[in-house]
């Protein structure tokens, strides 16, 4: 009996620690690439590693709107893209410079034209004078860059406009429109996963050219938004977004103008971390926002 009940004891440990092991591995394992349909010709993908990417098909060739983090997540997209079409892609549009966007470049073929805002170009060169992390090898560098704020041009019979109003999420972003299928790709301009957008002020991006950006893209003849992260958007969830935004920004300004700390305000706003705990990845959007604000 004694046997019999610790043979049980054990099995059910076992299962325990398997079931949370398979759990684990479940968790690290990305979502496959999956490419979901918009309309005329244009698709967008979910899941891999790294952010959404576009896909517009042309009369002749595959325009993809960012690469992914890897380069297998981005030879997983790639394959998925011939399954939709045998013609090959014959251009890149990058939304900013982020390693979640860019980085899959490498598994792209080269001799790619890469469109890309001049000044993502210059923080992907910066990212390969530090020894490469956070940017493509170098023959997978933007080839054409936009210098001018609305740049509209065709692409393989696709009308395109691209737009870079301010510094926003990074200095680099830039907005792909598509005026004949009232589509917007917005980079991490709009993501789904936070109210408050990631402002990168090492790249020289601000919370005053987001709501710039942003209220830009609100006054597109648009009707879909494709996010950096997450689900698409409408017109009135990005207008909900900006609101927000907003009333955060004027709150923090009113708070420093009162003489209050960042901690003070972190702690108004839920935001303090307990002792011991460990600093987020990025900074809030009420650190990047009083820093921001706190110099005006």
């Amino acid at each position: 009996m004694a046997y019999r009940k610790s043979f049980t004891f054990g099995f059910v440990v076992f299962v325990g620690l398997s079931a949370l092991a398979t759990l684990a591995i479940a968790q690290q394992q990305p979502a496959p690439v999956v490419i979901k349909p918009l309309k005329g010709g244009v698709y967008y993908t979910q899941g891999g590693v790294g952010g959404n990417s576009g896909i517009i098909v042309g009369q002749n060739g595959v325009i993809v709107i960012d690469a992914k983090t890897t380069p297998d997540s981005a030879k997983e997209m790639l394959a998925e893209i011939a399954k939709l079409t045998p013609k090959p892609v014959t251009h890149v549009i990058l939304t900013h410079s982020d390693l979640d966007h860019v980085n899959g470049l490498a598994a792209f073929p080269t001799g790619l034209t890469i469109i890309a805002h001049e000044n993502n170009k210059k923080e992907q060169e910066a990212a390969l004078q530090r020894g490469g992390r956070g940017a493509p090898p170098a023959d997978h560098q933007p080839t054409q860059v936009v210098t001018k704020n609305k740049q509209s041009l065709k692409l393989d019979g696709v009308k395109f406009t691209l737009l870079h109003w301010a510094p926003a999420h990074t200095s680099g972003d830039l907005v792909i429109y598509l005026p004949d299928q009232k589509i917007v790709f917005t980079g991490d301009l709009i993501t789904t996963n936070g109210l408050y957008p990631l402002i990168h002020r090492e790249k020289n991006g601000t919370g005053e050219g987001w709501v710039e950006s942003v209220k830009g893209m609100i006054a597109l003849d648009a009707d879909t938004f494709v996010t950096g992260h997450g689900d698409l958007q409408t017109k009135a969830d990005l207008q909900k977004k900006l609101a927000a935004v907003e009333e955060r920004r004027a709150r923090i300004k009113e708070m420093i103008a009162q003489g209050k700390s960042l901690d003070d305000i972190k702690q108004a706003f839920g935001e303090a971390l307990p002792p011991g705990a460990a600093a987020p990845r990025f900074p809030s959007f009420t650190e990047t926002q009083y820093q921001e604000l706190s110099k005006n």
